[in-house]
C-alpha cells in the first residue's frame, strides 16, 4: 500500500472541485435535503470560490493518493483564512474528506498527521476544527486523536442552521 500526499495548485482546480462535490455529497446527502445540499455545493465549491481559496497564501490544499489513485484531500488555514478568529498561533483543519471507497484505510489519520506536521513547522500551538454535531464518526475519530470539544458555532447548509462543535488539539 503506497500513500502519497501532493500539494494542490491552481492547475488542480477542476479536479479539486469534482473531488469536493463527490466527497461532501457522499458524506452528508443522507442527512440533508436535496435543495440545501445543492445550495451549499454551489456556494462552497464553485470554481471562483475554490480558485480564491487556492490562491490565498494562508490556505493550503493537499491531495492524498492510495496506490496512485486520488483518494481525498485536506485543507488547512492559518491567520486570516481561518473560519473563526483563533489567533496567529492556531492552524485550522477546515476539510478532511476521503472518498467512500478509500475510507477505513487510515487516510484520514494520515492527513491529520500532515496537518500536525504543518503546524509544527509553523510553530503553531494548537490545531482546531469544526465538525457537525451529527457526524458521530468524525467526532469519535477526532476525540481518539486527542481533540477536545471547546465550543460550537453555526454552520449553514443552504437555509438550514446547523451546529458544528469546535474541537482543539493543543500541541506540545
Amino acid at each position: 500500500m503506497t500513500i502519497e500526499v501532493k500539494k494542490c495548485t491552481l492547475a488542480d482546480l477542476h479536479i479539486l472541485q469534482e473531488l469536493s462535490y463527490e466527497t461532501f455529497n457522499d458524506t452528508f446527502k443522507h442527512q440533508n435535503s436535496l435543495d440545501n445540499m445543492q445550495a451549499y455545493l454551489e456556494r462552497a465549491f464553485n470554481l471562483n470560490q475554490l480558485e480564491k481559496e487556492l490562491s490565498n497564501r494562508f490556505s493550503q490544499f493537499f491531495f492524498i493518493f492510495l496506490n496512485q489513485e486520488l483518494a481525498g484531500y485536506l485543507k488547512v488555514n492559518t491567520s486570516g483564512a481561518q473560519t473563526e478568529e483563533m489567533g496567529e498561533e492556531s492552524l485550522e483543519i477546515e476539510r478532511i474528506y476521503i472518498k467512500k471507497t478509500f475510507q477505513k484505510h487510515g487516510l484520514g489519520k494520515y492527513l491529520l498527521n500532515k496537518a500536525m506536521e504543518i503546524a509544527i513547522e509553523r510553530s503553531v500551538k494548537k490545531l482546531w476544527l469544526g465538525v457537525w454535531d451529527k457526524n458521530e464518526n468524525a467526532i469519535a475519530f477526532y476525540k481518539k486523536m486527542g481533540f477536545v470539544q471547546t465550543g460550537a458555532h453555526s454552520f449553514y447548509m443552504g437555509d438550514e442552521e446547523q451546529t458544528d462543535f469546535i474541537m482543539i488539539l493543543t500541541l506540545r
